[in-house]
């Protein structure tokens, strides 16, 4: 076995650059993907200017194609696939009625089809990787349907239950697929998202906060399995209390916090 290697979608900016950046300094071979190339130049250049092991390529996920074509070269340069890190995502915020039905149909297309497509594709190189983990970006957003963010607390929700199902089936492959929720995080994706729940709550973490959680999370692999990792107080509190409080007090909570 080479040195061990993973595989990062929306890895330009945000969340996946940090997580790029911390993965090559642990010495992982990086694969960084995106649609913005020139985010993944600077990446490169940073990552190879200390000495670390890049490979970035031009990725759609909503693309099947796209998404054979760059894991069989990822596969080819890497060897193995130890690690695939399910992150690109967008965002749109307001009035559910008030979006467009085809800016709805791309929040689930890229957040869900995404991540579904991309994790049918690497099934083969995952499988073939002893030890092999899944990371699919969830959001604390979607413990409870929260409004103005309607369709996309409703496509991290459905990615909750695809990390369950594939947790469970994919354990007899020797693949652990696990979910990592954060709430707001300040990067581009909520630069001017203003919600009732963002005003309320603030934005509090870092891309940097949840690249240290992903790492974190995939180092852990206990006795007892655990599948999804909170990221932050605020998401700690809110996962809790839709886990114990009953449902209409879990509302009145989410009612509260978006003003609604």
């Amino acid at each position: 076995m080479g040195r061990p290697s993973v595989f990062i979608t929306g890895a330009a900016a945000g969340i996946g650059r940090a997580t790029a950046l911390l993965f090559a300094a642990q010495g992982y071979h990086v694969g960084a993907y995106d649609i913005d190339e020139v985010g993944l130049t600077r990446l490169a250049a940073d990552i190879t200017g200390k000495g670390g092991g890049v490979h970035t390529g031009v990725l759609d996920v909503t693309n099947a194609t796209q998404w054979a074509e760059r894991l069989a070269e990822f596969h080819a340069e890497a060897g193995q696939l130890d690690i695939l890190i399910n992150n690109a995502g967008i965002l749109r915020a307001g009035a559910f009625e008030t979006i467009a039905l085809p800016a709805h149909q791309a929040i689930i297309d890229v957040n869900l089809g995404g991540v579904l497509t991309g994790t049918h594709t690497a099934f083969e190189y995952l499988r073939d990787t002893p030890g092999a983990q899944v990371v699919n970006l969830c959001s604390a957003s979607a413990i409870y349907g929260q409004p103005e963010l309607a369709s996309y607390g409703a496509s991290k929700a459905a990615v909750k239950s695809l990390t369950e199902a594939l947790d469970l089936e994919w354990e007899a492959h020797d693949i652990r697929v696990i979910a990592i929720w954060p709430l707001f995080v300040d990067t581009a994706m909520v630069d001017g998202v203003e919600t009732g729940t963002t005003k309320s709550l603030g934005v509090r973490l870092t891309a940097e906060d949840v690249a240290t959680g992903i790492w974190a999370a995939t180092r852990k692999r206990g006795r007892l399995p655990r599948v999804h990792y909170e990221i932050g107080a605020q998401a700690k509190v809110l996962a809790a209390a839709a886990k114990y409080a009953p449902n209409w007090a879990v509302r009145t909570v989410n009612k509260y916090f978006s003003g609604t």
